[in-house]
């Protein structure tokens, strides 16, 4: 292959590589709009001004689309908030930074965490096995921040761990934006949340 050839397949692929991010930003929006089950893949070609078949050239199927933006979405989410944490030495700051982090990316307008993470009953079994999966994984860095809490032995980790991710996954049913910020809110969580 000549460079010439060469450099005319990789501009091929990039751009290839630009329209399937596109399909992809495109997928996501109906997805947190509409719902897994709401969202057809002909609402997406069509959204994406893919005809037909097309569309099955950049994407396998909606099964495997819905997979691959919710763990893209978790990873985003999961790196927001390891950065958060990472300069946090107090066990009850990193507490309070992993709130403050996940509630930012929840209640981020644009956001698709949320979304995509309330769809597991939508989806077929295949679908929310993998789901899971990723979610367990995300939620580990919450299980590292509440084992190096000086909680008391009394309090079973794992039930904390679930009360806490469970109050800060429901802040988005009721925040509106205006008097707290989400870190404010997170600092209140993590200080009800607190045992000295």
């Amino acid at each position: 292959m000549s460079r010439k050839e060469a450099d005319d397949r990789r501009a091929e692929m990039d751009g290839a590589g630009a329209r399937r991010r596109q399909i992809l930003a495109i997928a996501a929006q109906l997805f947190a709009r509409k719902g897994y089950r709401g969202t057809s893949m002909r609402d997406i070609g069509e959204a994406a001004g893919v005809l037909g078949g097309s569309l099955y050239h950049h994407i396998k199927s909606k099964d495997a689309l819905f997979v691959e933006l919710h763990h893209a979405a978790l990873d985003g989410a999961e790196a927001h908030i390891a950065k958060a944490v990472a300069g946090q030495e107090d066990p009850w700051a990193r507490l309070e930074a992993a709130c403050a982090a996940l509630l930012e990316v929840q209640l981020d307008p644009d956001s698709l965490t949320m979304p995509m993470m309330n769809d597991f009953r939508e989806v077929p079994e295949s679908v929310r096995a993998a789901l899971v999966e990723r979610r367990d994984r995300f939620e580990h860095l919450f299980r590292d921040i509440v084992a190096a809490l000086p909680l008391p032995s009394a309090i079973d980790p794992s039930l904390y761990r679930n009360l806490l991710l469970s109050q800060l996954n429901s802040v988005a049913d009721w925040y509106r934006p205006g008097r707290l910020t989400p870190r404010d809110i997170a600092a209140q969580i993590a200080r009800v949340f607190r045992h000295d």
